[in-house]
């Protein structure tokens, strides 16, 4: 076979010459982008731009010259092709993702598959390229294996969306709390909504969350918990069922129940003869201790329903700096963006040995917070999501599964409880879910 590149294009058909250039433009337009854009270094853009180039080039050679002297010759044609166009249509445009916890309940449910827009937002390209096809930070069937490698890492860069981020939306992020050491594109993904952008000062009264002073717009399936007194032990079985009231815990030999609900569902527990009293679950400020929320910090004794005020960082933006303020943009300027040496000395600050009196937001910061008010770890237990964490847009429901899941004490020798271990059976599909759009 004659390797020269120039003979070997020449002996592919047009289409699939057609192809290859098209797709060489591309290729070439995003390194150029990430080199003047992003300010990516000149030779780890290069290496990424001759992978993917290696990666077209040898299909097509493998399809042309190689795939028919083998019995397995399509199939390995066939898994070739689906890994490249899956990894470009995941990277760039849609990538589906499971919802695995009760924190958005009831607007998504776990169970839940949905789809995720990358160009809503615009598309952030890959900072850390060469990982495992379809895994995201650990290896299939591990739990310690890395997926990734990070000899070959790019700076952030986003390319046009079609819109910003707006209030009220859905959005799965890159989880910046993360203590695990990945990158930033392999840390985990969460998926809340986003309740206050750049520049908004959010606060949050007896759980109602005001943005610039003004009610937000509720979600019509948020949750809160209430505690229920009733007249009986426990609510019929099949009232929990009829109003889809499935984050409880039951009552333990007293006739008070903890329940996450709707408003719909509340007003129907209400109604109920064996309800005595029903009222909300609310922590006043102070009662989850001192510290125990974002910004970690004893002058701001906040709690999950009575939070704030507090501005939302936006890029460009400077601040003058305080004893009060520094709790809260400390991990931010330190870690987010880049500048370790950030640090107060008594009541003066520092970075780079130089004093500084003020500080100019780099990013554009959000405040996400699930639809379970009272079940949720969001930003009011973290703090702030960077714009270069923002993966996409949730777009709608593809498919859902119904599990009954059960928590069975597991114990050492001596009886005692280590553990709980989770079950999960299978209950059904919910067939009134598939392709549901989110709101």
């Amino acid at each position: 076979m004659n390797f020269n590149l120039i003979q070997i294009f020449k002996g592919f058909r047009t289409r699939t010459q057609i192809i290859i250039a098209v797709w060489t433009f591309f290729n070439l337009l995003l390194t150029c982008l990430m080199i003047f854009g992003g300010g990516a270094p000149v030779l780890n853009a290069v290496i990424f731009f001759l992978i993917w180039e290696l990666a077209i080039g040898g299909y097509y050679v493998y399809r042309y010259h190689y795939k028919d002297r083998h019995k397995m010759g399509e199939w390995v044609d066939a898994i070739i092709f689906a890994v490249i166009a899956a990894t470009v249509i995941r990277s760039l445009f849609i990538e589906a993702y499971q919802i695995p916890t009760s924190s958005m309940e009831k607007t998504l449910m776990v169970g839940d598959f949905l789809f995720v827009s990358k160009v809503n937002y615009g598309a952030r390209l890959p900072m850390t390229p060469i990982s495992f096809p379809f895994a995201h930070h650990t290896m299939p069937f591990t739990k310690d294996t890395k997926s990734y490698i990070e000899a070959l890492k790019l700076p952030y860069y986003r390319l046009p969306g079609f819109q910003k981020i707006k209030n009220g939306d859905v959005v799965v992020f890159n989880w910046p709390a993360e203590r695990e050491g990945r990158p930033v594109d392999k840390k985990e993904n969460y998926i809340k909504r986003c309740v206050a952008i750049p520049g908004d000062v959010l606060e949050v009264r007896e759980g109602m969350v005001y943005i610039n002073g003004v009610a937000e717009h509720v979600p019509p399936k948020r949750q809160f918990e209430y505690e229920v007194k009733t007249s009986s032990y426990d609510l019929p079985k099949e009232f929990y069922e009829e109003q889809d009231i499935t984050d409880r815990s039951p009552a333990t030999g007293v006739p008070v129940h903890y329940m996450h609900l709707t408003d719909k569902a509340r007003d129907a527990v209400k109604g109920l003869s064996e309800v005595i009293s029903i009222d909300t679950n609310l922590h006043r400020r102070g009662e989850e201790g001192h510290g125990m929320l974002f910004p970690f910090s004893k002058q701001h004794d906040w709690s999950r329903d009575f939070y704030g005020p507090l501005t939302i960082p936006k890029k460009g933006v400077t601040v003058k700096l305080d004893s009060s303020n520094y709790f809260i943009y400390e991990r931010l300027i330190q870690e987010y963006e880049n500048h370790p040496s950030f640090e107060m000395r008594g009541n003066k600050f520092y970075m780079d040995d130089q004093e500084i009196t003020d500080y100019t937001f780099e990013m554009n910061y959000y405040f996400m917070m699930g639809d379970n008010r009272h079940n949720s770890l969001d930003s009011r237990a973290w703090g702030f999501v960077p714009e270069d964490h923002i993966v996409g847009k949730a777009i709608f429901v593809a498919f859902s599964v119904k599990h009954e899941i059960t928590h069975r004490p597991k114990r050492d020798a001596s009886g005692n409880v280590v553990e709980y271990v989770e079950t999960k059976k299978f209950k059904g599909i919910r067939w009134s879910r598939i392709f549901m759009g989110i709101e």
